[in-house]
């Protein structure tokens, strides 16, 4: 099968298309996959630059989520046939034609979503529903800003959090991205490039914090996020590039905290927890992944090129397109 591998960590330039790759065997608790469509996310350049906290054994295939079609299944597997239409997520491997999945992790893909669109189900709103209500315990009525509301983590927690009852604030850097996020679920948006837009923000809710932040750049973010929290607010990390200063005494005033979250320390329960409210939402109409581009698997490195420069702001998912 054709696949892309990585020999050694390094830049973009690492990413190799290979075409005699061997279609992995499936186990019996597993599936085969005819993958469709792969999600393009931050941590896989991440590990292909090998500053991720746990790394995969060289050379691998990339890729944690995708969508696709049945093609074999395992014969311990009664959930799944062979031909359905599906999506995964927590998968390893899925920048290839085929990948080999845990039947837990895949999920029927609704006839109403695209490939494309399947495979921004994965990383992005499993991570949104974790941040929000596992790590974050956020209830309907709270106060919840939305850092980075217009990549693809920030677009599902705006939708997830809309859903749930809260009241949702979104920042982004460009009028389109606003413009985005503002259409995908966030009450009042604010630019981030602005000066003073978070005390605005913070106003525009009561003046008295916020519940719950969902910071996806806690390296520039931080120190100002810590100004704007309410009493027991919870800040949680979703992304970070670098280092940052803070002052605790916010924190200490507030007894707020602020909470890491990564997706991979999920356990069992909450795992099963995060999927069944995502294929809800998405089955009930009110979760829908927006596409940024899809590029051919023949352009993967334009793709992680693309993911983390900044150019005009995130607004979206990436993916690559197998077929």
């Amino acid at each position: 099968m054709k696949a892309v591998r990585v020999h050694t960590f390094g830049g973009p330039e690492v990413l190799k298309v290979e075409s005699d790759v061997p279609i992995p065997v499936h186990t019996e608790s597993q599936v085969l996959i005819r993958v469709g469509s792969a999600g393009v996310n931050p941590v896989d350049t991440y590990i292909r630059m090998g500053l991720f906290a746990q790394l995969p054994t060289l050379p691998y295939i990339p890729g944690r989520d995708g969508s696709g079609t049945i093609e074999k299944v395992g014969s311990k597997v009664d959930t799944l046939k062979e031909g359905d239409r599906v999506f995964f997520s927590g998968a390893s491997g899925s920048y290839a034609e085929y990948v080999a999945c845990e039947s837990h992790s895949v999920f029927h893909l609704a006839d109403r979503l695209s490939f494309a669109q399947g495979a921004a189900l994965g990383v992005p709103y499993f991570t949104a529903y974790r941040a929000i209500f596992i790590k974050g315990k956020a209830k309907a009525g709270d106060r919840v800003l939305v850092h980075g509301a217009s990549g693809a983590v920030g677009l599902a927690a705006c939708q997830i959090a809309k859903a749930h009852g809260m009241t949702v604030v979104g920042t982004a850097g460009s009028p389109q991205g606003m413009e985005l996020v503002k259409n995908n679920g966030a009450h009042l948006v604010f630019n981030h490039r602005e000066k003073g837009y978070l005390e605005l923000a913070a106003e525009a809710v009561g003046g008295d914090g916020f519940d719950v932040i969902i910071e996806n750049a806690s390296d520039i973010n931080l120190g100002s996020d810590l100004t704007v929290i309410g009493p027991g607010a919870r800040v949680v990390i979703v992304g970070n590039r670098g280092n940052v200063e803070i002052s605790p005494r916010f924190l200490m005033t507030e007894e707020a905290s602020i909470v890491g979250c990564a997706l991979f320390r999920s356990t069992p329960e909450e795992w099963r927890q995060t999927a069944a409210s995502v294929v809800a939402g998405v089955e009930m109409g009110f979760l829908t992944p927006f596409i940024d581009r899809e590029y051919p698997m023949e352009t993967v490195q334009e793709a992680h090129a693309h993911v983390l420069s900044h150019e005009g702001g995130s607004r979206g998912k990436l993916v690559l397109t197998m077929t």
